[in-house]
């Protein structure tokens, strides 16, 4: 295999990047300067060695924990639970919202082998119960999975006493958090719903 068709098959590992946009992007690191393909090589290693997880929320950042979980500006009775790090940035742009998030990275999902071992579930359990939240809001996203991983985690946390929530159905269903616009996201925060 020659260093071409080997960055190609490399850049093909990354979600939602196939055999043709790989190839473009081949393409495109080969025509662009060297000190530019340098820096995102950099770039790309920077990341891997300062970025981790978050102990408290598993949010991901270069300090544990992280300044969400750190701020006194938080309030600390809520904890909004989503599936990727992507979705508290799209909840953090509209700014109505002022708790703490915790991360399950990821959804359960049996179709795709995925059981809630695979997620931060277990985490979230032992977080609620030594908490001290009054609400917890379920905002994964609104397809089958993140359905299905709502109403586990509600199962799961409906011995506690806290209140269950989740978003109002602004966002579309089969849509992902992170590409809902701000005005849909906030006013689906807003109208969350007692499960």
């Amino acid at each position: 295999m020659n260093s071409i068709d080997n960055l190609i098959n490399e850049l093909t590992r990354f979600q939602g990047i196939g055999a043709k946009t790989a190839q473009r992007l081949a393409y495109q690191l080969i025509r662009m300067p060297i000190e530019d393909a340098k820096s995102i090589a950099e770039a790309i290693i920077e990341v891997k060695d300062n970025i981790k997880f978050c102990s408290d929320c598993f949010n991901i950042t270069e300090i544990d924990p992280c300044m969400i979980c750190t701020s006194i500006a938080r309030e600390g009775e809520s904890l909004c639970v989503v599936e990727q790090p992507l979705d508290i940035v799209a909840f953090e742009k509209t700014g109505v919202y002022k708790g703490l998030y915790h991360v399950l990275h990821g959804a359960i999902s049996p179709i795709n082998g995925v059981g809630p071992q695979d997620i931060k579930l277990n985490e979230l359990i032992k977080r609620v119960e030594v908490g001290s939240f009054t609400e917890i809001i379920l905002a994964t996203n609104v397809n089958l999975d993140g359905e299905a991983t709502a109403m586990y985690v509600h199962q799961m946390l409906s011995k506690l006493d806290v209140k269950i929530t989740r978003p109002a159905r602004g966002l579309p269903f089969g849509g992902d958090l992170e590409y809902a616009d701000q005005t849909t996201l906030s006013r689906a925060f807003e109208g969350r719903q007692n499960l």
